[in-house]
Parts: C-alpha cells; sequence; structure tokens
C-alpha cells in the first residue's frame, strides 16, 4: 500500500520538469493524515512531517461550504468563486476556529466541527454525492443559522466566505513559508485537493519566497493512482524519471470517420441543422473565430480529452470573452449556474504579460490572477468581480489547433483571448462525439465544431 499523501506527492514530484523540489500535499485527509510535506530529490520522496486527523483545511473549507448552503461534493469552488464578493470581516472569529503554528502546522477548534466524533455520512441526490455536516450547533452560534439550499445569498454569506478563504490562505502561506524555510529549495510541487485552490494558488510568487510550482492537472484524489503508480515506478523501483506532463491531453480521442459514421446515423435528429465538412485546419479556425466574434456560443471537440477536471480546450464551449452578456447567455441557454461563478480565460501564452499582473505559464488553468485594469473592460466576460480571471495559457507546441482558433479570433478582432468553460450541462465534462452531439441538441448551443465537420443550427 502507498499512502494517500504520499501518492499526492509522487503524483505532482515525478512528473514534474524539476530534479529537487519541496513537495507539500493538503487535502481533506486521506488515511488519517490532512497535510504532508517533504522534499523530492531525482526519483526519492523524503517525507519531512504531517499534520493528522481530525486536523485539516479541506474540512475547515468543506464546513463552511455546507454552513453556505452549498452541500454537493466538490461544491468548495462554488464558494472560492463567492468571497470575491465579500470582505474579510470575520477574521477574529475565524482565527477561534483554525490555529497556526510556528512548525508550519494547523490546529482545528474541534467545538466548531463533528467529523472526529461521529464521521461524515454520505447519500446520493440526482446522481451526485451529498456529504453530511461536519459542523456542530456552535458555528452556528458563532455565526449565525446557516444558509439553506436555494434561500438568498446576503452580504453576511459574502463575507464569510471571503474570510473563510483569507483564512485559509493564511494557514495555506504559514505552511508553505514554513517548508521553505526548512528545505531552502525555491521550487514547489504542490498537490491534493486543496492544490485546486485557484485563487491561494494564483498568490504564491507574492507570498513565499518560491520561485517556481509544479501543480498536476488531476490534484485532487483522480490523481492519486497515477501518483502510486510513478512511487513505485521511480521510488521502490529506482527506474529512471522519463516524462514530464507539460500539457494535459491524455484521454481519448476520435477521427473525422468516427464523427462521420456517427452524424449519418443522427440525421433525423439533425434535420433542422446544417452539416459543413471542412477540409483544413486553418479554414476550420478561421471559420470558427468569426462564429465567436459575431457572438454564437460553440462547442469545441477535437484531440484528445483532458486529463482533469478542467475543460482546457480540447472538451470547450467558446464564446467571445469582448461582450460581457456572454456570462448570462451561457447560463441562461446551457450552464445554468449560481450567478457569482467565473467564466475563464484562454490567452495566447505569448500574450499573457499585456493582459495580466502576473507573466507566467499556466497550462492547467490552476491559478488566478489580476487582469490588468485597463484591460479589464475589454473582456468584461472573463473578469471576475475582484478584476482576476483564472486563466489558460494556450502555447502553439502543447496545443497547436486551439492555439491557431486563438490567433485566428486576435486577427479578427485585436484580442488575444477567449472564453473557455467546460462542454458539458450539469453533467461530467463530454467524452465522446456521442455525447458532445447529445449535449449540443438538448442545449442552446448556436454551433459545434466536431473534429472538421461544422453542425450549425438553421
Amino acid at each position: 500500500n502507498i499512502e494517500h499523501h504520499i501518492a499526492h506527492l509522487a503524483s505532482a514530484f515525478f512528473v514534474s520538469p524539476f530534479k529537487n523540489s519541496a513537495l507539500v500535499s493538503v487535502d481533506g485527509f486521506g488515511d488519517f493524515v490532512g497535510a504532508m510535506w517533504g522534499i523530492g530529490e531525482d526519483k526519492k520522496i523524503k517525507v519531512m512531517d504531517r499534520v493528522f486527523f481530525p486536523h485539516s483545511l479541506g474540512l475547515f473549507y468543506l464546513a463552511f461550504t455546507q454552513y453556505l448552503g452549498f452541500p454537493k461534493y466538490g461544491d468548495e469552488y462554488k464558494v472560492m468563486g463567492l468571497a470575491a464578493y465579500g470582505r474579510p470581516t470575520e477574521m477574529e472569529r475565524m482565527r477561534k476556529i483554525v490555529k497556526l503554528n510556528s512548525d508550519g502546522k494547523f490546529e482545528l477548534n474541534l467545538d466548531y466541527f463533528v467529523h472526529h466524533r461521529e464521521g461524515a455520512s454520505m447519500t446520493w441526490e440526482g446522481g451526485e454525492p451529498v456529504l453530511g455536516p461536519v459542523y456542530s450547533k456552535y458555528l452556528e452560534d458563532e455565526f449565525g443559522p446557516a444558509r439553506k439550499r436555494g434561500e438568498p445569498i446576503t452580504k453576511h454569506h459574502e463575507n464569510i466566505a471571503s474570510s473563510m478563504q483569507a483564512m485559509y490562505e493564511e494557514a495555506f502561506f504559514n505552511l508553505l513559508n514554513y517548508v521553505y524555510e526548512q528545505t531552502k529549495i525555491p521550487v514547489l510541487c504542490l498537490a491534493g485537493g486543496c492544490a485546486m485552490n485557484s485563487v491561494a494558488n494564483g498568490k504564491i510568487f507574492d507570498r513565499t519566497p518560491f520561485k517556481e510550482v509544479y501543480i498536476q492537472p488531476a490534484a485532487g484524489d483522480a490523481g492519486g493512482a497515477l501518483g502510486a503508480a510513478y512511487y513505485l515506478w521511480n521510488h521502490i523501483l529506482d527506474k529512471e524519471r522519463n516524462f514530464v506532463m507539460n500539457q494535459p491531453y491524455w484521454g481519448p480521442s476520435f477521427s473525422d470517420s468516427d464523427i462521420e459514421q456517427l452524424l449519418n446515423q443522427s440525421l433525423e435528429q439533425l434535420n433542422n441543422c446544417s452539416i459543413v465538412q471542412v477540409s483544413n485546419d486553418d479554414e476550420l479556425c478561421k471559420k470558427t473565430a468569426h462564429y465567436i466574434a459575431e457572438g454564437k456560443v460553440v462547442g469545441w471537440f477535437q484531440g484528445r480529452m483532458e486529463w482533469g477536471p478542467r475543460a482546457l480546450g480540447n472538451r470547450s464551449i467558446v464564446v467571445d470573452p469582448r461582450r460581457a452578456e456572454m456570462k448570462d447567455v451561457l447560463n441562461a441557454r446551457i450552464k445554468r449556474r449560481e450567478p457569482f461563478r467565473p467564466f475563464a480565460p484562454s490567452i495566447l501564452l505569448e500574450k499573457v504579460g499585456e493582459y495580466f499582473e502576473k507573466d507566467y505559464p499556466d497550462p492547467f488553468m490552476i491559478k488566478v490572477y489580476p487582469i490588468k485594469e485597463e484591460k479589464r473592460n475589454i473582456i468584461p466576460a472573463v473578469t471576475h468581480i475582484d478584476g482576476t480571471g483564472r486563466l489558460q495559457t494556450v502555447s502553439k507546441e502543447e496545443n497547436p489547433l486551439y492555439w491557431q482558433l486563438i490567433k485566428e479570433f486576435e486577427n479578427i478582432t485585436g484580442v488575444p483571448v477567449i472564453l473557455n468553460t467546460s462542454f458539458n450541462e450539469n453533467e461530467p465534462i463530454v467524452c465522446t462525439p456521442q455525447e458532445a452531439l447529445d449535449c449540443f441538441l438538448r442545449t442552446k448551443m448556436d454551433i459545434l465544431v466536431l473534429g472538421h465537420y461544422i453542425i450549425q443550427r438553421k
């Protein structure tokens, strides 16, 4: 057996470009550990220390996610988006709940929690897991009654979300700075479910001495199998490292003949659509970029599916970021999600410094950076309420077709950015051409680009 957090550390380090690195894993818990850190040296991982159950930043975040009326497993990202609308007015209370230690560790005040006494129950609702509350009545005594799902979100709720995110960041950076002091290695590999907190990730360069950070795209438990395999291969069997995961496209792909066969079988369903086969990539990208610039909602299905929870240009819905109304259009016609949740920009790698305050590559859309003030009104649909964006950088080497699409959009509009959201409608991201076609037919998407076929509603 390979310990949960060791698998997390290995999932980042052994596929990173670094020979030596500080390693940190933070999540809910696994094998009764909430965080682990150490050093990676070539083929070996040396664990330095752990934070043991029941103390966990992931459970702290989960408790407030539930308290704020988001009960589904994995809803934390919604609260991270909500936090930008509030102010951290509740820090005094938050610091009663999480205590930071000089050795980098953190302790929860267990009066506010029940997971250590009662565990966490799980039920299924509409095919999705829902965890029972992990917070106690003392949390409601402290902050007022919990918000019930569907109730209005008030400024009080926004401020609690903001304060909770700020408290998470205090504990997170206390740990990261301690790890740096202990290792003096300016390079960090980060893993665990909490490594999906893109807002905190985007502040690592400002709030710690680390100069380079690698986060593998499936940083949560889905990446555990990858880490376990590499830990066996590199650490235990002492095999040479020979792979760097610098792009996320590792899933299934489908040929144009697969797509043609599907379309021929679906002609009855497509009788109010036009179907055009485009002969080459140049024409495909030019046509699609024109549709995007005209304000069309485009499903873009190409190549191998992404590894991890993000759609990164192969299973994406793409629209014009210059049109502020596109957020509402996407929510009304396809996504049907909370209006406070931001949409993300995909930007040409070579143009990042023109639009963002930080000029670092992020092909996995796993960090949030401030958008330059003078650019915010140019790309309002991907600018969050606090002036930030969770960017994906797109390079010609890593995804030539998606890069070309954005480049053609820039040629038309002067803007090297498109809005990229996952190709789905409250379901897992589409994987196959059939799933993409079903989603297109079920929603009010204007155009579906399936390989070299363009399907458009008449």
